[in-house]
């Protein structure tokens, strides 16, 4: 079969090729960060919903940003667990194409919600007295809209050349999800336009927001060395401290997976997936972390909610 071309009803992930041995291993951490993550998500959005005092801009974005990531991560993890606990390889066509769809698509809402917590950023720093005025529910609104849309509109027109496809040479996926290029070299059929239309929508979405995010701190930084006193630019610096931790590892793992799969054609087949993997894994789970520790507010209110549970339950049992 694997010698033939055909057109597949489903297609089967590998998982973590040449690690199949310790799969039952692998999982531990995976099913690990994977909880934490769902955790950590969860908990920030309760926070933020239920304070009053956090129904400010700056945390509506995070709580998008959580919820993204809760999404992201969910779209995933179960199948690759899956894999590793029971073997399940085996994924339709048209939910490998949905998965594909979800997981691009997070992925590009993920990269426009740290653009527009940049832009947050600048605006509060550079344009302080302005601030409220200019960042509204409805600009949040029609930025939100935005960035779905965008996601939509540049992620579909992948599947859909995809489908288009007369025949593939198997349908044995070297992955452990469903990753547009891991799809498309499967294809018995000439693969040159889906190639050269993931990299424009890589540039499209990664290029552009790179660009306006580093052109966002420049500008802050700029501001910030000029201000007058040490202590006024440290209270300055630490607002924007836990977005740029998060967005560097958003960031920089991407880009680590993305050259690693690319241009490093020694290194084994299992590092990539490795790679690929923490990329959509690691990330959700240490931005409410970040955000957690190095923000005070955000800190005191889930030291308030745990604190009032607990007293709630030691009334309980009196």
């Amino acid at each position: 079969m694997l010698n033939l071309t055909f057109y597949p009803t489903y297609f089967l992930l590998v998982g973590i090729p040449g690690l199949e041995d310790a799969h039952i291993w692998i999982s531990i951490p995976f099913c690990s960060i994977y909880i934490f993550a769902l955790l950590g998500n969860i908990m920030v959005m309760v926070v933020i919903l239920t304070s009053p005092k956090l129904h400010q801009p700056m945390f509506i974005f995070l709580s998008m940003l959580a919820f993204n990531d809760g999404l992201l991560c969910t779209s995933f993890a179960p199948k690759i667990l899956s894999i590793l606990w029971f073997n399940g390889r085996a994924i339709s066509f048209n939910g490998c194409l949905l998965q594909m769809f979800f997981i691009h698509s997070f992925t590009s809402i993920e990269s426009g919600f740290l653009l527009c917590m940049a832009y947050d950023r600048y605006i509060a720093i550079y344009k302080p007295l302005q601030y409220s005025s200019i960042i509204t529910i409805r600009l949040i609104t029609r930025l939100v809209i935005v960035f779905v849309v965008r996601a939509v509109v540049l992620v579909s027109p992948g599947l859909v050349l995809i489908r288009r496809f007369p025949a593939f040479k198997t349908n044995i996926i070297a992955h452990s999800y469903c990753e547009h290029m891991a799809v498309v070299k499967l294809a018995a059929a000439d693969i040159r336009v889906n190639s050269i239309y993931g990299l424009f929508v890589a540039f499209t979405v990664v290029g552009v927001d790179l660009l306006f995010i580093f052109f966002s701190y420049i500008m802050i930084f700029n501001v910030v060395f000029h201000l007058p006193s040490k202590e006024t630019r440290l209270k300055a610096f630490n607002t924007c401290t836990p977005h740029i931790c998060v967005f560097l590892s958003f960031y920089s793992m991407g880009l680590l997976s993305f050259l690693s799969h690319r241009y490093g054609e020694k290194i084994p087949l299992y590092v990539h997936i490795i790679l690929s993997d923490s990329y959509l894994l690691v990330p959700p789970m240490l931005n409410p972390l970040v955000y957690g520790i190095k923000t005070n507010v955000i800190r005191e209110e889930i030291w308030k909610i745990l604190l009032c549970d607990y007293s709630s339950v030691a009334l309980w049992k009196q």
